[in-house]
């Protein structure tokens, strides 16, 4: 039975319109708040600072809001100017925040937690200097333009040969359009939880392009198999239907392999590399759900409004 995708395109449009909504909702949100003015929450990697994460011995009660008070001040009181943030991680640690600390603060900040709070060992320490922050966010930015415009060309190149006069242009345009979405939607997520953006977090976005675009490839590269063979009175919207019913198992195997490992290491997996990896699991079930109701509906739309004209 050959389920028609292209039917229901409106629905899948609608879809993702709420949910990239729903993250932009949430960017402006964060951007309102003044804790943050950004909107995205950044990692230090992005603006700067220093970031202590710390495993507290057994036997020191580290549950509710007032250990953490109580943290936070024995840190003000090893870095009075630290402007530092606590925050618990799944792995029963803590990570704090702080301005960019020198050998001495952080010599200070450790007697004094020791001394007011307890015991602790030092599971991660990081500093980053503002320059070097701001060097970096630019540099993801570029690399994120390169690769969607490499994207691009490659695709137009690879489907120089389309038959039944589709531009391969179009082609290359509809796979932007599916990973403009799967990076929004990565974006809204984090966004709307407040999750941490950081060096990782770019690594994640390139290779979910990278994914996305791959899993797009296999259905256009049907398509244009089945254009050769297009009958007289078959649609483009047909010829994609049915491209689609082809890949479909093909596709969704694939994302769920990929993702029995991600989620193990999710849950079981470093607390330092959650973030990247939670990426990657958002990355790849939107990037499945565009690559199958996003990027062929938009070549399709795109192709017939061209033969209307």
């Amino acid at each position: 039975m050959l389920f028609k995708f292209i039917k229901y395109t409106r629905i899948w449009f609608i879809i993702s319109i709420l949910v990239i909504a729903a993250g932009i909702g949430g960017m402006v949100r964060n951007k309102m708040n003044p804790n943050l003015d950004s909107m995205l929450v950044y990692g230090i990697d992005f603006t700067g600072g220093s970031l202590m994460e710390v495993d507290f011995e057994e036997g020191i009660e580290t549950e509710g809001r007032e250990f953490k008070q109580q943290v936070s001040a024995a840190f003000q009181a090893g870095f009075p100017e630290s402007g530092g943030e606590i925050r618990d991680t799944s792995a029963d640690t803590f990570i704090i925040r702080s301005k960019t600390m020198t050998d001495e603060d952080l010599n200070a900040v450790t007697t004094a937690i020791n001394e007011q709070v307890g015991g602790f060992e030092l599971v991660r320490y990081e500093t980053i200097g503002p320059k070097f922050g701001e060097s970096l966010r630019r540099g993801a930015i570029i690399a994120l333009t390169l690769a969607l415009v490499a994207i691009v060309l490659y695709i137009a190149y690879a489907f120089r040969r389309v038959p039944k006069r589709v531009s391969p242009w179009k082609f290359g345009f509809a796979a932007i359009v599916a990973l403009a979405h799967d990076v929004l939607i990565t974006l809204g997520v984090f966004a709307l939880f407040q999750f941490e953006v950081n060096a990782f977090f770019i690594t994640a976005l390139l290779t979910i392009m990278g994914f996305s675009v791959h899993d797009t490839i296999v259905v256009f590269d049907r398509i244009r198999e089945n254009l050769r063979h297009q009958g007289r009175d078959d649609t483009f919207g047909v010829i994609a239907d049915e491209s689609l019913n082809q890949t479909l198992t093909r596709s969704i195997n694939t994302s769920i392999s990929t993702l029995f490992p991600l989620v193990a290491l999710y849950i079981w997996g470093s607390s330092a590399i959650q973030p990247f990896v939670l990426a990657l699991i958002i990355g790849i079930i939107v990037g499945t759900y565009s690559s199958i109701f996003i990027a062929s509906p938009v070549l399709t739309l795109w192709q017939e409004k061209g033969r209307d004209r």
